[in-house]
């Protein structure tokens, strides 16, 4: 890995060790290596970058092994790294034909999915006893899982693009028809890997089931545009004659209720048919949305049965910049929700030290002090001394007071902690 940049370098390494903790012959670990140990080894190795559900999938592994919150707290770190490492391989020469390739491939994977979906069941429909349906509700488990993966890969691919500038032919491309699937079935959820399972023909670590419809984390949707208004000597007035016309906006806490009521039955109407993708770029949108509309989900979404989606938009807000990040934080507090509004923290704890030191300095000098007091406070809790001190590394003269002030209000021994982090760093004597 000596020839890779530092940011593709950094994620491979991490992989590797997380790797490592994995039992390699059983869960999703056991079904990665099995159905593409050449991918797994190109992502391993730093020369591809495998897709975020791949990773997703290897946490939730680790979630088994170790518990929830450590894996909670491992996947914040994950995502900053995997984000960072998918950024330098689209700088380097031919990513972007390279993407669109892959774009392609993932349109039809997700396709074909839809298809076999539709066949499976019909079959479903049609079988003669008990033990043929259980084989193709097996079956539509593992194609479910196809689609699903395609449509959130695909949604990834798309929202590279984005960032390279070109419009992703395909990102946006409808189904070939109505999935079915909605009818609930015992296995017909994504299948519990194991190792007794039947290896499966199709796919890859590194390029099954890209989603298509799903938009990546981080990566506001296109706007549309507004009706334009005439310009000219012909068209003098015309502007304030349509603002006088158009009805007095209604007050901002009806307009937010407004929204969140409409994003949630909207939200609810793509889980109720089995659109996942859907659902996510739902959830997606909703977590770069205002911070006042955050407390609001969380009690709409909770109310209506949804709060698996609540805990993914939470996650998927963990991506926000800092700032965001901490306005959200802070509209939970104020509503109440004390509990989310730290998750929301220590998700977004999750930026290499340099870059979030970086961060907190540019928020500092912007006179954002009550931000950077709160980033430190949860940074320092939630990270280890020796990543708290590297922080300051960019900025040590007005990093490390700042440091070891939020290391003070934690504890007396968190504060030593990072005293001794500091001076081993050589940023303090």
């Amino acid at each position: 890995m000596g020839q890779l940049p530092d940011r593709v370098r950094d994620f491979a390494t991490y992989l590797q060790g997380l790797n490592a903790r994995l039992d390699q012959r059983a869960g999703w670990c056991g079904v990665f290596w099995q159905r593409d140990p050449e991918g797994m080894r190109a992502c391993l190795d730093g020369s591809e970058v495998p897709p975020w559900d791949v990773v997703e999938a290897l946490l939730k592994d680790l979630a088994s092994a170790t518990g929830t919150e450590h894996a909670e707290r491992e996947a914040a770190r994950a995502r900053a790294l995997h984000r960072a490492s998918a950024r330098a391989h689209d700088a380097g020469p031919g990513a972007r034909a390279l993407l669109a390739d892959r774009m392609d491939v993932m349109v039809r994977e997700r396709r074909y999915a839809e298809r076999r979906l539709r066949e499976l069941g019909a079959r479903l429909e049609s079988a003669v006893d008990e033990e043929a349906a259980d084989a193709v509700r097996f079956d539509l488990a593992w194609v479910r899982d196809d689609h699903e993966r395609a449509t959130a890969r695909i949604a990834e691919l798309g929202a590279r693009l984005a960032e390279l500038g070109p419009t992703p032919v395909g990102a946006n491309a409808g189904p070939e028809g109505s999935v079915p699937g909605a009818r609930p079935a015992p296995s017909a959820t994504r299948p519990a890997p194991a190792k007794e399972r039947k290896r499966r023909p199709r796919g890859s670590a590194r390029f099954a089931g890209m989603p298509v419809d799903e938009p990546v984390p981080g990566v506001a949707p296109a706007p549309v545009p507004a009706a334009a208004t005439p310009k000219g000597a012909r068209f003098a007035g015309a502007a304030a004659e349509q603002e006088a016309a158009a009805p007095a906006p209604p007050p901002a806490d009806a307009t937010a209720h407004v929204d969140v009521s409409a994003t949630v039955t909207l939200l609810a109407r793509h889980r109720a048919e089995g659109r996942s993708g859907e659902a996510h770029m739902v959830l997606v949108d909703a977590a770069s949305g205002p911070a006042a509309h955050f407390p609001l989900l969380a009690a709409e979404l909770t109310r209506s049965g949804l709060g698996a989606d609540w805990a993914t938009l939470l996650w998927e807000a963990a991506s926000l910049p800092l700032d965001r990040l901490v306005a959200a934080a802070d509209a939970l507090v104020a509503a109440g929700r004390t509990g989310d509004g730290r998750q929301l923290l220590r998700q977004g704890m999750g930026s290499p030290p340099a870059e979030f030191g970086a961060a907190v300095h540019r928020l500092d000098e912007e006179g954002r002090h009550h931000e950077v007091r709160t980033l430190l406070d949860a940074y320092v809790r939630g990270r280890t001394p020796e990543e708290a001190a590297h922080t300051a590394r960019g900025a040590p003269d007005r990093l490390v007071p700042l440091l070891l002030d939020a290391a003070r209000r934690v504890s007396e021994e968190r504060y030593w902690d990072v005293v001794h982090a500091l001076r081993v760093a050589g940023l303090a004597h």
